[in-house]
């Protein structure tokens, strides 16, 4: 068995051009000879096809995709037969919002807001079915001529009826950085508030062209979401909408609990920004009420060395007064 290329029959499909390759499978587009229709097909690398935990999640992710039938989410085809590990998709064109992100940088607020409405559409139908995406980022978004989105790649989603089956083979934490919600980060499981995070940092940075959170590397930026409030939009736009900028906020609040309850409820006031009403973000809420003070090291030692001292002394001191009181003689021993 080898690396399959172009050009290569894969049991009833016709491989054609390579349309990505990540550092564990390869998609290419194919044609079907028997329907002659054109899909996708995505191929994992030799050295995981013979990986117990990588199969898992590949079978996984098929699995899941099989039991998806939306416009807004790319199917997951059943082959007659397999004579190895492969899936194949629909076959989308377009491009991923990523791609759109960095071409054009920030997006108009109304086109902002109508991609952001159909990935929460895509949502409700996901939750609803049980099953919780939990890698949502512009990557895994691909966005048509006409403007209409697909959701794809399943990898790491969750089943909640095959919940053991879902983490199999996992470790924690899982997702993207950027888009993870702070319980991600923590290693949790998660929950449909997990993706309504993911999809309010997505809409913060169509409407934005930032993100919420930055640092100097991938371990500062998972920090900076467990202990750091986000920049708010307004920072980074000036001019954004206040009733958008309050559906973001609570979107990506570190509580989930003072998230939207779900997709349906943010997908509410995705559809009428108007009725929103925005809070007086002036005063943050949400930061711890006690904040660990550091020290500077050269406090640190000669504070540590006077309250040893100051220790010993007062130990001194009782253990002398104590010492004292026992040797007065008692007033029987006096007469």
């Amino acid at each position: 068995m080898r690396e399959l290329i172009e050009g290569d029959l894969l049991d009833q499909y016709q491989l054609g051009e390579l349309l990505a390759r990540s550092g564990m499978a390869s998609i290419f587009k194919a044609v079907d000879r028997k329907s002659g229709s054109t899909v996708a097909v995505k191929v994992p690398h030799l050295q995981y096809e013979s990986d117990v935990a990588f199969y898992e999640r590949f079978r996984r992710e098929e699995q899941i995709g099989q039991k998806l039938d939306h416009p807004n989410i790319v199917r997951v085809l059943s082959p007659d037969e397999k004579s190895r590990v492969y899936m194949v998709m629909e076959f989308a064109e377009g491009r991923s919002l990523r791609a759109v992100i960095r071409d054009r940088g920030r997006l108009p607020a109304e086109e902002a807001l109508d991609l952001a409405r159909q990935i929460c559409i895509a949502l409700v139908y996901l939750h609803e079915k049980g099953i919780v995406h939990r890698d949502l980022k512009p990557d895994n978004v691909l966005l048509d001529q006409a403007g209409q989105i697909k959701l794809l790649d399943f990898g790491i989603a969750m089943d909640e009826a095959a919940r053991r089956l879902t983490w199999f083979g996992l470790s924690a934490p899982v997702g993207t950085p950027d888009y993870m919600a702070p319980e991600q980060v923590r290693g949790r499981r998660g929950d449909v508030r997990t993706d309504i995070y993911a999809l309010g940092t997505l809409l913060y940075e169509m409407v934005t062209g930032k993100l919420p959170y930055s640092g100097a590397n991938v371990h500062a930026v998972m920090r900076a979401k467990l202990n750091e409030d986000p920049r708010l939009p307004r920072d980074a736009l000036s001019s954004i909408d206040p009733q958008i900028e309050e559906i973001i906020l609570r979107a990506i609040n570190r509580s989930p609990r003072e998230r939207y309850a779900s997709a349906q409820e943010m997908l509410a006031d995705l559809e009428e920004p108007s009725r929103v009403v925005p809070r007086d973000r002036s005063i943050r809420t949400d930061r711890p009420l006690i904040q660990r003070v550091r020290l500077p090291r050269n406090i640190v030692f000669p504070a540590t060395v006077c309250l040893v001292i100051v220790t010993l002394l007062v130990m001194n001191w009782v253990m002398g007064h104590s010492a004292q009181r026992h040797a007065r003689p008692s007033s029987s021993e006096k007469r």
